[in-house]
């Protein structure tokens, strides 16, 4: 089990263009409003005109009464100067999330499982599937199951009932193996971040089969990729990779299952950096601390 985020400890992660004396801006200002900071880390693509990523957490008593005028005050007194973008929050408020499934149930069941244990720092509060051969596994986790049915003809409706199900409850979604393609209109509305996980045999075995047409070619390296969807299919910025040998004795079974442990693995971690928020996006590529 994980131990819970001890209370009044708050994140400030912020994103602006490189310069001289940003660090002790954002230090000035937590020490003069009683914070005490106990972890940070800064990363800088350049010293000119490079792109600067901070991620600071602090404890502050009282900090969830004072975070409102802390974000109004860091947005006019912090960011504005540096010309910044920045996020501010409790850490011990929990990210809710949305699972995503059609019927592979091994990241599905894996992200419920660290969830309840408390291994995850997030709240599961829906699962959407296109297909109810799930609805019983989830239903043992005592979380809401919706079934909405995809097809070609029905796919602007049923997503438009997934916008429904998802408005105002849901921080971050996961597509833990959902087996459909997302619209850039959904990914536009939905209004928070999607997170997606592959194979990494793409391109080269994309489509359907892959561990067939990898097992014909060979392959001595299985893989995994965790990364934020956006309107181009597997091409978002990265946040989490990871592979595992295998050899020419295995079988397809055995590639399968090799796939599919390290599919949870990797989407696991990427799940828990982005709720801890150690993931920074700089255009197609990410900084995670």
């Amino acid at each position: 089990m994980t131990a819970p985020v001890e209370a009044d400890i708050g994140r400030l992660v912020v994103s602006c263009t490189d310069g001289p004396g940003i660090v002790a801006r954002v230090s000035a200002f937590l020490h003069g409003r009683g914070a005490n900071i106990v972890q940070s880390d800064q990363f800088s693509t350049g010293p000119v005109g490079g792109r600067f990523f901070l991620r600071t957490e602090f404890h502050l008593p009282g900090l969830a009464k004072a975070l409102p005028d802390l974000e109004r005050d860091f947005a006019s007194q912090v960011a504005r100067t540096v010309g910044g973008t920045f996020q501010l929050r409790d850490a011990a408020e929990a990210p809710r999330v949305v699972l995503f499934v059609s019927r592979y149930d091994h990241c599905l069941l894996d992200l419920l499982w660290r969830a309840r244990r408390g291994e995850l720092p997030m709240t599961v509060v829906q699962v959407v599937s296109n297909h109810p051969d799930l609805a019983a596994d989830v239903a043992g986790f005592g979380v809401p199951f919706a079934h909405v049915p995809v097809t070609r003809d029905t796919k602007p409706v049923a997503e438009q009932r997934e916008l429904e199900l998802l408005a105002g409850r849901v921080d971050l979604v996961v597509l833990a193996r959902y087996m459909q393609v997302l619209s850039a209109d959904f990914l536009d509305r939905v209004g928070v971040p999607v997170i997606n996980i592959h194979h990494s045999f793409l391109p080269a075995f994309a489509g359907a089969g892959p561990y067939e047409r990898a097992k014909q070619r060979g392959v001595k390296l299985i893989g995994a990729t965790a990364h934020y969807a956006t309107e181009d299919l597997d091409e978002g910025p990265i946040i989490e990779q990871d592979v595992v040998r295998v050899s020419h004795r295995a079988g397809v079974a055995e590639l399968t299952r090799a796939g599919a442990d390290i599919e949870r693995a990797v989407l696991a971690r990427a799940v828990r950096w982005h709720c801890e928020d150690r993931v920074l996006v700089d255009g197609r590529t990410t900084v995670v601390f």
